[in-house]
């Protein structure tokens, strides 16, 4: 499709760079590489100042920036409003390119043309395979060639909540018809209702939308109505099976040896699988995982496996590839999901693939790195990253055994995706990725490439095409905000939180709350909800229990804050016994402790690697008899989360207390809470006074039990904003180092639950920039009353709402999570929106 990009630099001094134009079109229309700003020039024959350049890409969703010159110290600034942030405060320009080309309207350099988003519910609807689009008068004014074209212009449901959205640009306002199109036929077309119909010209009903204002937002209506979706979700985003899970990381060599050879195997973690989890949740022995992490299994000659030399095969140590299928099989017969390690950053240097490339004139010399000179430049980290071999040189991110494989190359690319499908078609139920930061360079630029985002895009798809519900782990090591990308734009389902680790461990070993609480509202405001995993340690990092000084009250408390917020918890194996391991890796990864005798009960024979000093006292046999062990801790704690669906699926708000030691936090799911009290001090803290400032709980009177003990802790008055003041439970004073996990049920609890809302309130978009559309149906009063409130309780907007729409103007709110309360005659109606910048 072409895709014409002009810009009008009236006004801009251009130099003798030129102007032009970067973003993710480039490699799709022919460029050696995206994000490029001297590659894509535009051209003004005219002289008239409109810059112009015409591609052709394939449809898809593109993001770019204009460019004064021919680097990036002229990039021009986008503003939000007619722009996308990337995750770390930088904004784009974006084009949706459909079934036809797009002539984008003229833009002034740094400057927005009219804004239009389309916006449209299809719950409960049957998306056909063309996806959704919109078809209107518009089109050929906003370049999509004809008007009424049912196969211009997709819309997309990026955050899988059932809404499907576009945003495009128009050269000037106007009133403009418009109709859904569920596929990309006619055929498909929305019937639109009377009520919210206007006769297109040929009898047939089409919406209306007035685009007179710099950004115009239509309501968030379902398919073929003209109301908001019947009824108000308990949970205004989407969930997953993994919200469900918790995850066991296990490495394969150090877990249970079946056979005397000194090395752990399927059999063997097919022998502790009732350890982990017998399948019936009536019993309490049990660990009560309902997932597993197996680390590298497939074929490779070194102990930790991350460097692969047969994509389709067991690693011969570990067993044969009937004794995996049955250890998948056992798996699955207990409830039990498995996600294996897929490394696609690297091979080994074994790998018949690298061995062949050797040859300059191989076919496979292409699939790796290759440069005739030393580039000279060093890795992320200060490391060796260019290679000598054979008279030239070989790209390895992280040492010569691994050679880089190259992504570039489009039959490499096939044969991973089709080893990838292989171990789907066995039955495993995802993924963790390896190293996902560094699978494309772009020249020294070794990671976070625009084009590594653009590989995980096409391995969603691939993923997702042979099982839809498989799930996709990212190891993307670095801030929370260089992780953020990685799981948007239907790329990776899940990354590990490793700033929310680390901000764990500080807190605890601090006796500061004041860290963790700060991280808890970054990684709230910043991911999909829940979409994250949380951990404490893995196996490239210290052990807990060295973390945390050899202190057991302090690990049971750093569980305790993992196991109840929000995201996917994953436990590194021996974690729940308190194994230690430091400084090098295979010290980090030593055999699992099970029993006090010989070996640790791990093995007949001689362990690859010697046990932990400590493994006579830290094993699975003895902390099983102790009621108040590390180990018991832990299966108390998974028990609730698997019991209590407010610990898997509510969403977070911070909630506060009266002394400095204490961590608070709530989740709210449906018309049920879990408050988490936790006391970082080591001195007990009597009668903790707490506070809640918002929530969606409806007023009322609610029991309030201690879920790991079972002791009441008496009732307290949830407010008209779903909050409470200066609470203080019956319980006895929080000791040191201990946690309330405080369940609220609404004495009214029946009730509530079958109660119908009174009206239906929608917020669009969610998250939203610097306005939000609200549209309310069935509201029985002719006026509403709004409030917007903070997390703290705070009223940041009030409004009286006439009739069934009004907009609010977030452009001064910080970004973060926010609740809408409307109030209309006797009924109320309270909705999450989320501000983003």
């Amino acid at each position: 499709m072409q895709l014409t990009f002009r810009v009008d630099m009236t006004g801009q001094t251009v130099g003798p760079g030129g102007v032009h134009v970067a973003g993710t079109f480039q490699a799709p229309a022919g460029y050696p590489a995206n994000w490029n700003p001297a590659t894509s020039a535009l051209a003004d024959p005219d002289n008239d100042n409109i810059w112009e350049l015409t591609v052709n890409v394939p449809a898809g969703v593109y993001f770019y920036k204009f460019i004064n010159g021919n680097s990036w110290a002229g990039a021009e600034l986008v503003p939000l409003s007619c722009g996308q942030d990337d995750g770390g405060g930088n904004v784009n320009r974006l084009a949706t390119v459909g079934g036809t080309g797009l002539r984008l309207p003229i833009a002034a350099f740094g400057g927005c043309a009219t804004q239009l988003r389309f916006a449209v519910n299809m719950s409960g609807q049957t998306v056909g395979v063309g996806g959704v689009h919109v078809v209107g008068n518009f089109q050929s004014l906003a370049g999509y060639g004809a008007n009424w074209d049912a196969t211009a212009i997709p819309l997309r449901d990026d955050d899988r909540d059932g809404i499907y959205e576009v945003q495009i640009s128009l050269p000037a306002p106007g009133r403009f018809l418009y109709r859904f199109v569920n596929g990309s036929t006619a055929a498909g077309a929305e019937t639109v209702p009377a009520a919210c119909g206007t006769n297109d010209g040929t009898g047939i009903l089409a919406r209306t939308v007035d685009a007179t204002a710099a950004v115009n937002t239509t309501p968030t209506l379902c398919f073929a109505s003209c109301t908001a979706c019947s009824g108000v979700p308990s949970t205004s985003y989407p969930t997953y099976w993994w919200n469900d899970a918790v995850f066991y990381e296990i490495f394969v060599r150090s877990f249970y040896d079946s056979n005397g050879d000194g090395q752990g195997d399927f059999v063997g973690m097919t022998q502790k699988l009732d350890y982990l989890n017998d399948g019936n949740p009536a019993t309490t022995t049990d660990l009560g995982i309902t997932g597993i992490w197996l680390m590298p299994m497939m074929e490779s000659p070194s102990y930790h496996g991350y460097d692969v030399t047969n994509y389709k095969a067991t690693e011969p140590d570990f067993g044969s590839m009937a004794q995996f299928e049955a250890f998948l099989a056992a798996a699955h017969a207990r409830g039990i999901k498995v996600i294996i390690d897929l490394v696609l950053n690297h091979t080994s240097s074994q790998h018949p693939w690298f061995t062949q490339s050797l040859n300059p004139a191989s076919p496979y010399r292409n699939w790796f790195i290759w440069s005739a000179t030393n580039p000279g430049y060093l890795g992320s980290w200060g490391q060796t990253v260019w290679h000598p071999r054979n008279g030239s040189f070989f790209y390895g991110a992280f040492w010569s055994g691994m050679p880089d494989l190259n992504w570039r190359n489009p039959d490499m690319k096939a044969a991973m995706w089709d080893a990838s499908r292989f171990w789907l078609r066995k039955g495993v139920d995802g993924y963790r990725l390896d190293a996902v930061r560094y699978l494309v360079e772009n020249g020294s630029t070794q990671a976070d490439t625009p084009e590594t985002l653009a590989v995980l895009e096409e391995f969603h798809d691939s993923l997702k095409a042979v099982s839809p519900n498989a799930v996709s782990v990212g190891e993307a090591w670095t801030n929370t905000r260089g992780v953020v990308p990685y799981v948007q734009n239907d790329r990776l389902d899940l990354c590990f939180e490793f700033d929310l680790a680390s901000a764990i461990l500080n807190s605890v070993r601090q006796s500061n709350p004041i860290a963790l609480r700060n991280q808890l509202t970054l990684v709230n405001n910043l991911y999909p909800r829940l979409q994250y995993a949380t951990f404490l340690t893995n196996h490239d990092q210290n052990r807990v229990l060295d973390e945390l000084g050899g202190n057991v009250d302090r690990m049971k408390q750093a569980a305790s804050l993992y196991l109840t917020m929000p995201g996917v918890p994953f436990l590194y194996y021996g974690e729940e016994v308190g194994m230690s391991g430091t400084g090098p890796d295979e010290d980090k990864r030593r055999p699992m402790q099970w029993t006090a005798g010989s070996q640790g009960g791990f093995t007949t024979g001689n362990p690859w690697r010697a046990l932990n000093s400590n493994y006579a006292q830290f094993n699975v046999a003895t902390m099983s008899a102790d009621p108040n062990s590390l180990l018991n801790h832990y299966k108390t704690l998974i028990r609730l989360r698997n019991n209590q669906e407010v610990l898997r699926k509510g969403y977070y708000l911070p909630a506060t207390a009266t002394a400095a030691t204490l961590l608070a936090y709530a989740r709210v799911f449906g018309q049920e809470a879990v408050l988490t009290v936790a006391n970082l001090g080591s001195t007990a803290v009597a009668n903790p006074v707490l506070s809640l400032s918002v929530s969606t709980l409806a007023a009322g009177t609610y029991r309030v039990t201690d879920l790991y003990t079972g002791q009441s802790a008496g009732t307290v008055t949830i407010n008209s904003q779903g909050g409470f003041s200066s609470w203080s439970s019956t319980l006895p004073s929080l000791a040191g180092n201990q946690t309330w996990i405080l369940k609220l049920v609404s004495t009214q609890a029946s009730s509530a639950a079958s109660a119908k809302p009174a009206f239906a309130l929608s917020l669009y978009p969610n998250p939203a920039a610097s306005q939000a559309r609200l549209a309310l149906a069935q509201a029985p009063a002719a006026q509403s009353q709004l409030t917007a409130y903070d997390l703290t309780g705070r009223v940041v907007h009030t409004a009286t709402v006439s009739g069934s729409s009004h907009t609010l103007d977030t452009s001064g709110w910080a970004a973060g999570t926010y609740f809408v309360r409307v109030q209309s005659g006797k009924a109320t109606v309270v909705q999450r929106l989320v501000v983003e910048r």
